[in-house]
Protein backbone atom coordinates (compact mmCIF):
# COMPACT_ATOMS: atom_id res chain seq x y z
CA UNK A 1 0.00 0.00 0.00
CA UNK A 2 0.78 3.47 -0.52
CA UNK A 3 1.50 6.37 2.33
CA UNK A 4 -1.08 7.83 3.55
CA UNK A 5 0.89 10.35 4.96
CA UNK A 6 0.75 12.38 1.72
CA UNK A 7 -2.76 11.42 0.96
CA UNK A 8 -3.80 13.57 4.19
CA UNK A 9 -1.89 16.34 2.16
CA UNK A 10 -3.91 16.76 -0.56
CA UNK A 11 -7.13 18.35 -1.60
CA UNK A 12 -8.48 17.30 -4.94
CA UNK A 13 -7.83 15.88 -8.47
CA UNK A 14 -7.48 12.36 -9.87
CA UNK A 15 -4.75 11.25 -8.48
CA UNK A 16 -5.54 12.65 -4.59
CA UNK A 17 -4.04 11.22 -1.36
CA UNK A 18 -2.08 8.34 -0.96
CA UNK A 19 -3.43 5.76 1.13
CA UNK A 20 -1.88 3.56 3.34
CA UNK A 21 1.76 2.30 3.47
CA UNK A 22 2.60 -0.93 3.40
CA UNK A 23 1.11 -3.08 6.60
CA UNK A 24 -1.37 -0.35 7.06
CA UNK A 25 -4.66 -2.28 6.98
CA UNK A 26 -8.30 -0.65 7.68
CA UNK A 27 -10.52 -2.42 9.39
CA UNK A 28 -14.07 -2.17 11.36
CA UNK A 29 -16.93 -3.86 12.40
CA UNK A 30 -19.19 -5.34 15.38
CA UNK A 31 -22.18 -7.47 15.24
CA UNK A 32 -25.64 -6.14 13.63
CA UNK A 33 -29.11 -6.93 11.98
CA UNK A 34 -29.35 -10.02 10.16
CA UNK A 35 -29.37 -8.75 6.31
CA UNK A 36 -31.37 -8.06 3.33
CA UNK A 37 -30.98 -9.76 0.39
CA UNK A 38 -30.04 -7.76 -2.45
CA UNK A 39 -26.80 -8.73 -4.63
CA UNK A 40 -24.87 -6.06 -6.07
CA UNK A 41 -25.05 -6.08 -9.77
CA UNK A 42 -24.71 -3.96 -13.07
CA UNK A 43 -25.06 -0.22 -12.85
CA UNK A 44 -28.42 0.73 -11.05
CA UNK A 45 -31.26 2.42 -12.96
CA UNK A 46 -32.37 5.86 -11.99
CA UNK A 47 -36.17 4.68 -11.56
CA UNK A 48 -37.22 1.16 -10.26
CA UNK A 49 -40.45 -0.68 -10.77
CA UNK A 50 -42.95 0.19 -7.71
CA UNK A 51 -43.25 -3.27 -6.99
CA UNK A 52 -39.11 -3.81 -6.93
CA UNK A 53 -36.74 -2.62 -4.19
CA UNK A 54 -35.18 0.94 -5.15
CA UNK A 55 -32.18 0.92 -7.01
CA UNK A 56 -29.43 2.46 -5.39
CA UNK A 57 -28.78 6.19 -7.17
CA UNK A 58 -25.85 6.44 -9.58
CA UNK A 59 -24.53 8.84 -12.26
CA UNK A 60 -25.10 8.45 -15.95
CA UNK A 61 -21.97 7.49 -17.97
CA UNK A 62 -19.57 10.17 -19.17
CA UNK A 63 -18.05 10.97 -22.75
CA UNK A 64 -17.09 7.76 -24.94
CA UNK A 65 -18.56 5.85 -21.98
CA UNK A 66 -15.87 6.74 -19.32
CA UNK A 67 -17.52 5.80 -15.46
CA UNK A 68 -19.12 8.80 -14.30
CA UNK A 69 -16.82 11.04 -11.25
CA UNK A 70 -18.68 12.15 -8.34
CA UNK A 71 -16.54 14.21 -5.29
CA UNK A 72 -18.99 16.14 -3.94
CA UNK A 73 -22.99 16.84 -4.00
CA UNK A 74 -25.23 19.60 -4.58
CA UNK A 75 -23.63 22.88 -2.45
CA UNK A 76 -27.38 24.49 -2.11
CA UNK A 77 -29.13 21.50 -1.38
CA UNK A 78 -28.98 21.93 2.32
CA UNK A 79 -25.73 21.17 4.93
CA UNK A 80 -25.47 18.06 4.46
CA UNK A 81 -22.30 16.15 4.32
CA UNK A 82 -20.84 12.16 3.80
CA UNK A 83 -18.57 10.72 6.18
CA UNK A 84 -16.48 7.89 4.89
CA UNK A 85 -13.67 5.18 5.90
CA UNK A 86 -11.81 3.51 3.65
CA UNK A 87 -11.11 -0.43 4.49
CA UNK A 88 -7.94 -1.15 2.66
CA UNK A 89 -6.22 -3.97 2.30
CA UNK A 90 -3.70 -4.94 0.21
CA UNK A 91 -3.79 -8.61 -1.60
CA UNK A 92 -0.30 -9.46 -0.41
CA UNK A 93 -0.38 -8.70 3.30
CA UNK A 94 -2.64 -12.08 4.57
CA UNK A 95 0.65 -13.04 6.40
CA UNK A 96 0.80 -10.14 8.93
CA UNK A 97 -2.79 -10.91 9.49
CA UNK A 98 -1.99 -14.56 10.08
CA UNK A 99 0.76 -13.51 11.98
CA UNK A 100 -1.50 -11.53 14.89
CA UNK A 101 -1.85 -8.33 13.60
CA UNK A 102 -5.04 -6.53 14.17
CA UNK A 103 -5.78 -3.60 11.74
CA UNK A 104 -9.99 -3.31 12.56
CA UNK A 105 -10.94 -0.83 14.61
CA UNK A 106 -14.32 -1.91 16.19
CA UNK A 107 -14.68 1.51 18.60
CA UNK A 108 -14.65 3.70 15.64
CA UNK A 109 -17.82 1.83 14.25
CA UNK A 110 -19.22 1.96 17.98
CA UNK A 111 -18.73 5.44 18.06
CA UNK A 112 -20.78 5.84 14.62
CA UNK A 113 -23.72 4.10 16.15
CA UNK A 114 -23.40 5.35 19.82
CA UNK A 115 -23.58 9.32 17.81
CA UNK A 116 -26.08 7.54 14.83
CA UNK A 117 -23.82 8.48 12.35
CA UNK A 118 -24.39 6.76 8.45
CA UNK A 119 -21.29 6.25 6.43
CA UNK A 120 -20.42 4.70 3.58
CA UNK A 121 -17.44 2.37 3.72
CA UNK A 122 -15.25 1.81 1.06
CA UNK A 123 -14.01 -1.90 1.36
CA UNK A 124 -11.69 -3.95 -0.26
CA UNK A 125 -12.36 -7.38 -1.56
CA UNK A 126 -9.39 -8.76 0.44
CA UNK A 127 -10.04 -7.47 3.61
CA UNK A 128 -13.96 -9.18 3.94
CA UNK A 129 -11.84 -12.14 3.10
CA UNK A 130 -9.95 -11.54 6.12
CA UNK A 131 -12.48 -10.16 8.19
CA UNK A 132 -16.03 -11.51 6.48
CA UNK A 133 -17.68 -11.20 10.15
CA UNK A 134 -16.66 -7.41 10.42
CA UNK A 135 -17.87 -7.12 6.82
CA UNK A 136 -21.06 -8.97 6.73
CA UNK A 137 -22.10 -6.85 10.08
CA UNK A 138 -21.38 -3.58 8.87
CA UNK A 139 -22.88 -4.50 5.84
CA UNK A 140 -26.38 -5.79 7.36
CA UNK A 141 -26.73 -2.04 9.49
CA UNK A 142 -28.79 0.13 8.06
CA UNK A 143 -26.48 3.16 9.31
CA UNK A 144 -23.60 2.37 6.87
CA UNK A 145 -23.01 1.00 3.39
CA UNK A 146 -20.52 -0.75 1.44
CA UNK A 147 -18.86 0.28 -1.55
CA UNK A 148 -16.02 -0.95 -3.63
CA UNK A 149 -12.15 -0.18 -2.54
CA UNK A 150 -10.91 -2.82 -5.12
CA UNK A 151 -9.96 -6.46 -4.44
CA UNK A 152 -6.27 -6.02 -4.84
CA UNK A 153 -5.45 -2.17 -3.70
CA UNK A 154 -3.20 -2.01 -6.48
CA UNK A 155 -2.86 1.12 -8.75
CA UNK A 156 -5.09 1.42 -11.55
CA UNK A 157 -3.14 4.05 -12.99
CA UNK A 158 1.30 4.20 -13.10
CA UNK A 159 2.56 5.73 -11.02
CA UNK A 160 0.54 6.25 -7.82
CA UNK A 161 2.48 6.49 -4.75
CA UNK A 162 4.36 2.89 -5.80
CA UNK A 163 1.24 0.74 -5.16
CA UNK A 164 1.38 -2.21 -8.01
CA UNK A 165 -0.30 -1.56 -11.17
CA UNK A 166 -3.47 -3.53 -12.31
CA UNK A 167 -3.45 -4.25 -15.67
CA UNK A 168 -6.21 -2.64 -17.99
CA UNK A 169 -7.72 -5.61 -18.98
CA UNK A 170 -7.68 -7.19 -15.33
CA UNK A 171 -9.41 -4.05 -13.96
CA UNK A 172 -12.79 -4.55 -14.53
CA UNK A 173 -12.37 -7.88 -12.93
CA UNK A 174 -10.48 -6.79 -9.90
CA UNK A 175 -13.79 -4.70 -8.95
CA UNK A 176 -15.84 -7.41 -9.71
CA UNK A 177 -13.62 -9.84 -7.92
CA UNK A 178 -14.17 -7.84 -4.91
CA UNK A 179 -18.09 -8.10 -5.20
CA UNK A 180 -17.59 -11.46 -5.24
CA UNK A 181 -15.67 -11.53 -2.12
CA UNK A 182 -18.26 -9.25 -0.64
CA UNK A 183 -20.88 -11.53 -1.53
CA UNK A 184 -19.18 -14.69 -0.13
CA UNK A 185 -18.90 -12.87 3.12
CA UNK A 186 -22.16 -12.62 3.41
CA UNK A 187 -22.75 -9.20 2.49
CA UNK A 188 -26.30 -8.96 0.57
CA UNK A 189 -26.32 -5.34 -0.61
CA UNK A 190 -22.97 -3.57 -1.52
CA UNK A 191 -23.15 -0.49 -3.14
CA UNK A 192 -22.44 0.45 -6.79
CA UNK A 193 -20.09 2.67 -5.97
CA UNK A 194 -15.70 2.66 -6.84
CA UNK A 195 -13.08 4.18 -4.93
CA UNK A 196 -9.81 3.89 -6.83
CA UNK A 197 -6.58 2.79 -4.87
CA UNK A 198 -4.89 6.22 -3.68
CA UNK A 199 -7.58 8.83 -5.76
CA UNK A 200 -5.65 7.60 -8.88
CA UNK A 201 -7.34 7.15 -12.26
CA UNK A 202 -7.30 8.15 -15.89
CA UNK A 203 -9.57 7.62 -18.82
CA UNK A 204 -8.33 3.77 -19.44
CA UNK A 205 -9.30 3.18 -16.01
CA UNK A 206 -12.41 4.86 -15.97
CA UNK A 207 -13.41 3.10 -19.32
CA UNK A 208 -12.36 0.14 -17.67
CA UNK A 209 -14.28 0.68 -14.73
CA UNK A 210 -17.52 1.59 -16.48
CA UNK A 211 -18.02 -2.07 -17.62
CA UNK A 212 -18.14 -2.83 -13.82
CA UNK A 213 -21.45 -0.55 -13.52
CA UNK A 214 -20.17 1.91 -11.28
CA UNK A 215 -20.12 5.55 -10.07
CA UNK A 216 -16.51 6.56 -8.84
CA UNK A 217 -16.46 8.29 -5.64
CA UNK A 218 -13.41 10.86 -4.85
CA UNK A 219 -13.84 13.39 -2.03
CA UNK A 220 -13.76 17.19 -1.35
CA UNK A 221 -12.21 16.87 2.24
CA UNK A 222 -9.30 14.75 3.10
CA UNK A 223 -9.27 14.71 7.19
CA UNK A 224 -5.52 13.89 7.72
CA UNK A 225 -6.08 10.83 10.00
CA UNK A 226 -3.37 8.78 8.12
CA UNK A 227 -0.85 8.32 11.17
CA UNK A 228 -2.14 10.94 12.67
CA UNK A 229 -0.91 11.39 16.17
CA UNK A 230 -3.10 14.67 17.26
CA UNK A 231 -6.82 13.95 16.81
CA UNK A 232 -7.72 18.10 17.73
CA UNK A 233 -5.43 18.39 14.10
CA UNK A 234 -7.35 16.17 12.41
CA UNK A 235 -10.84 17.54 13.23
CA UNK A 236 -9.69 20.59 12.81
CA UNK A 237 -8.76 19.32 9.38
CA UNK A 238 -12.06 18.41 8.71
CA UNK A 239 -14.06 21.19 10.12
CA UNK A 240 -12.26 23.92 8.00
CA UNK A 241 -12.90 21.87 4.95
CA UNK A 242 -16.73 20.81 5.00
CA UNK A 243 -19.01 22.54 2.82
CA UNK A 244 -22.50 21.56 2.05
CA UNK A 245 -22.31 18.63 0.04
CA UNK A 246 -18.96 17.68 1.40
CA UNK A 247 -17.46 14.07 1.13
CA UNK A 248 -14.75 13.61 3.66
CA UNK A 249 -12.10 10.52 3.39
CA UNK A 250 -11.39 8.86 6.56
CA UNK A 251 -10.31 5.53 7.94
CA UNK A 252 -11.28 3.33 9.90
CA UNK A 253 -7.82 1.65 11.34
CA UNK A 254 -6.26 1.22 15.04
CA UNK A 255 -3.12 0.65 13.18
CA UNK A 256 -2.68 2.99 10.88
CA UNK A 257 -5.43 6.14 11.77
CA UNK A 258 -5.38 5.71 15.76
CA UNK A 259 -6.58 9.38 16.29
CA UNK A 260 -9.73 9.39 13.61
CA UNK A 261 -12.15 7.67 16.63
CA UNK A 262 -11.29 10.65 18.99
CA UNK A 263 -11.32 12.98 16.19
CA UNK A 264 -15.08 11.93 15.43
CA UNK A 265 -16.06 12.36 18.92
CA UNK A 266 -15.03 16.33 17.94
CA UNK A 267 -16.19 16.64 14.32
CA UNK A 268 -19.65 15.29 14.93
CA UNK A 269 -21.30 17.22 17.69
CA UNK A 270 -19.25 20.43 16.06
CA UNK A 271 -20.90 20.11 12.77
CA UNK A 272 -24.52 19.30 13.90
CA UNK A 273 -23.71 22.47 15.94
CA UNK A 274 -23.14 24.48 12.86
CA UNK A 275 -26.71 22.84 11.22
CA UNK A 276 -24.83 19.67 9.41
CA UNK A 277 -27.15 16.73 8.63
CA UNK A 278 -24.99 13.32 8.22
CA UNK A 279 -25.85 10.94 5.56
CA UNK A 280 -24.24 8.36 3.33
CA UNK A 281 -22.63 8.64 -0.13
CA UNK A 282 -26.42 7.64 -1.96
CA UNK A 283 -27.94 10.36 -0.58
CA UNK A 284 -25.41 12.88 -1.94
CA UNK A 285 -25.63 10.60 -5.44
CA UNK A 286 -28.96 11.20 -5.62
CA UNK A 287 -29.30 14.80 -4.84
CA UNK A 288 -26.65 15.22 -7.86
CA UNK A 289 -28.72 13.11 -10.32
CA UNK A 290 -31.80 14.91 -9.65
CA UNK A 291 -30.34 18.32 -10.51
CA UNK A 292 -28.85 16.69 -13.50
Amino acid sequence: MISMVRKAKLRTGTALGALMAVGAVAGCGQSAPAPHDTAPGPRASHSASPAAPKAPPTLAPGPGGLAPVFANGPRNDGKTVALTFDADMTADQGERAAGGERFDHPELIASLRHLKVPATVFMTGRWAEEYPDQARAIGADPLFEIANHSYSHHAFTGDCYGLPRVAESEMRADVERAYTAFRTAGVKKAMPYFRFPGGCYDDAALRAVSAAGVTAVQWDVVSGDAFATDADAVAQQVLDGVRPGSVVVMHCTRSAAPTTERALRRIVPALREQGYRFVKVSELIGAASRKG
